[in-house]
């Protein structure tokens, strides 16, 4: 058994390197932890998965899709990964490792969509209540004097 003392944050861990996974590459598709720096020294972990690679000559990124849950609200945000990205690492994500549930996010997103759909149909509502009830304003002078 071959073994590797890892300090992470003033913490030692001894880590097994025979079951150890090491990922050298990634695909597009490939499930990623995204490391984002939030307030002063803090970072948060969140889940993500790779969604693209923009070849440029002088900066390749890695585009990478992750998903930021609060108590009520899942809001997909993205981050664009390359030499000169700051406070942002990634590291592979194992299946079983998702820190979501899938039918919890879908509903925070089901009513997003709902509060969305019931805005628009207020704002269409109140666009037909004008055109309704202050039309008379914008009639031409000549259509108001042929009711007088």
């Amino acid at each position: 058994m071959e073994k590797r003392i890892v300090e992470i944050n003033g913490v030692k861990l001894e880590v097994d390197l025979t079951t150890a996974r090491v990922v050298e590459s990634y695909r597009v598709g490939d499930n990623v932890k995204v490391l984002i720096k939030k307030y002063g020294d803090s970072f948060e972990s969140h889940p993500g998965v790779i969604v693209g690679f923009d070849p440029f000559v002088n900066r390749p990124t890695i585009v990478i899709a992750f998903l930021e849950t609060g108590y009520n609200s899942a809001e997909i945000k993205f981050v664009h990964l390359n030499a000169d990205t700051k406070d942002c690492e990634i590291c592979p994500m194992i299946e079983k490792e998702f820190p979501f549930d899938k039918a919890r996010v879908e509903g925070m997103f089901n009513r997003h969509i709902g509060a969305a759909e019931a805005a628009l149909a207020e704002a269409k509502n109140k666009k037909a209540y004008f055109l309704a009830e202050f039309g008379s304003y914008f009639k031409a002078p000549e259509e108001v004097a042929a009711k007088s």
